[in-house]
């Protein structure tokens, strides 16, 4: 795919009109001449050489080396920054980072980790303000914060590399967690030459099933008498499934390695005679019993979107725990954006109304092939050398973990059908993935959230490293495990716990 990039690269230079003779390899442009690069449908809005901390408008002031920050808007509506280090601070490669949530902005500190490590760097905004909700009903803003905003960022900012260093990226990357890693198996489902290899973060792959399935806990809580879970009942909860769970990969440290080896069962919480602080209601164990489960078709028992794990139920340094998407009053502050102003096209839609049975074939078949990323034939991106890292936080209590291994599964039995042989051998030489205890939704909890999976990847597409055992430490330093990938597990057999020699991957 690099050879491809630089082609495209060359190619661009001379449809932007800039000055080359015949026959001679391309100038490098000067910063602020890239205001004048005439791109398809896009306006080059800024090119300034620039250097931290920069100010961008939204924050803080961010520390950034020096560099040329290149702005522009792709039609109709989408904004993109384009990060270009300068002299021998770049390293050839370009990095580009994935938004979240409903997106509207782009990601400047991940673009500034981006660049102080040696990337070029970009980002977009996928066509709409984060103070705008007009666009959820327009097709075509939706189109393209589904996935050609992303896209179309990409081949800009290729060609703006090429002209500003004189060739294209040796190599590309893409880098993204929630919305980013949907965006990032969005590439590599849709435009697989677009890059060597990418990062996939708790994605948001099966995105109108996820807000169904947080509906769904709203609905158990909120609706039925009595039902609403409180930040003590959270903990309550958590702490029964320490109790019972903790243990079982060898290391009692306040996080579970994997939560689907722990039955608990919150009946065993149910008041039997007189409320107290340790027992919970009938209509808090029957809500309970809703979440874990996931959504359903009432009807058909069909499941809709899998539930949320134990071991993640109340807040942590970094994680809030199940109190993400329930508050006790409203649903998920995105659900009724998404239903509502997308799928019903009614900003002030009623969520209680939704119909798990009637509405979801609805919302599926006005959003589904926008939307959601779950094509498990990758073997374009495969057959061009690509390379995906998935990953998840077992106590993501926003995107619930279970849906990320279901697409992991579903890309193994393809590949079984497709290459009649061992699809999971097939897989694990260009997509693997890890599950992280303990952390939250992209970071945070009690788990090893700092994992350098850039550099995994990185190694994995220029030096052909497969990635086996991943190191991941807390930042304070407090834990460090070693990462499996799925399915093993990490187990400890003896040693120090904070040594990830002292586990093994079974």
């Amino acid at each position: 795919m690099a050879m491809q990039q630089n082609r495209f690269g060359s190619a661009a230079l001379l449809a932007l009109g800039l000055m080359v003779s015949a026959g001679a390899a391309p100038a490098a442009t000067a910063c602020r001449d890239l205001a004048l690069l005439r791109l398809p449908g896009t306006l080059i809005t800024t090119a300034v050489e620039v250097s931290g901390p920069l100010s961008t408008g939204a924050g803080n002031p961010i520390e950034v080396p020096p560099l040329c920050r290149v702005a522009g808007t792709v039609n109709p509506a989408i904004r993109f920054e384009v990060w270009l280090p300068l002299g021998d601070s770049y390293n050839g490669r370009f990095q580009a980072v994935g938004g979240g949530g409903l997106a509207g902005n782009i990601s400047y500190p991940a673009m500034a980790t981006a660049v102080r490590a040696g990337f070029a760097s970009a980002s977009t905004d996928t066509g709409h303000r984060s103070t705008d909700n007009l666009w959820l009903a327009d097709p075509q803003r939706r189109q393209d914060y589904g996935y050609r905003a992303i896209h179309e960022m990409t081949v800009k900012a290729k060609a703006i590399i090429d002209a500003y260093y004189g060739t294209g990226p040796e190599y590309s990357y893409f880098n993204g967690c929630s919305t980013g890693g949907r965006q990032g198996l969005m590439e590599a489902q849709r435009y697989p030459d677009d890059y060597d290899g990418i990062v996939s973060g708790a994605p948001v792959s099966l995105f109108t099933r996820l807000h169904m399935g947080q509906l769904w806990t709203a609905h158990a809580t909120l609706i039925p008498e009595g039902a609403a879970l409180t930040p003590e009942d959270f903990s309550l909860v958590n702490a029964a499934v320490l109790q019972q769970c903790d243990a079982q990969d060898g290391v009692e440290d306040g996080m579970l390695t994997d939560p689907t080896r722990c039955n608990f069962d919150p009946r065993d919480l149910v008041c039997r005679g007189r409320s107290t602080d340790s027992c919970l209601s009938e209509p808090k164990v029957a809500a309970l019993e809703s979440i874990y489960g996931g959504a359903i078709n009432p009807r058909t028992g069909e499941q809709i979107y899998p539930g949320l794990e134990p071991g993640g139920e109340n807040a942590q340094p970094g994680n809030p725990g199940w109190a993400m998407i329930m508050n006790g009053r409203t649903p998920f502050f995105i659900d009724i954006p998404v239903l509502g102003g997308m799928g019903f096209e009614n900003n002030a839609w009623d969520w209680r109304t939704f119909d798990f049975d009637r509405d979801v074939a609805l919302i599926d078949g006005k959003l589904a092939n926008v939307l959601n990323a779950v094509d498990p034939d990758l073997r374009d991106f495969q057959s061009q050398g690509g390379k995906l890292i998935l990953y998840h936080g077992w106590s993501d209590p926003g995107v619930m973990p279970q849906r990320t291994i279901d697409y992991y599964n579903e890309i193994i039995a393809f590949a079984d059908h497709a290459t009649s042989g061992d699809g999971t051998a097939f897989t694990e030489e260009y997509a693997r993935l890890y599950m992280l205890p303990g952390v939250g939704h992209c970071s945070g909890g009690v788990g090893p959230d700092q994992v350098d999976f850039m550099s995994a990847i990185v190694d994995w597409v220029e030096s052909d490293e497969a990635p086996e055992t991943i190191v991941a430490r807390k930042a304070d330093g407090s834990i460090t495990r070693p990462l499996c990938p799925h399915p093993q597990v990490a187990t400890y057999r003896r040693g120090d716990a904070n040594d990830p020699a002292s586990f093994v991957c079974e």
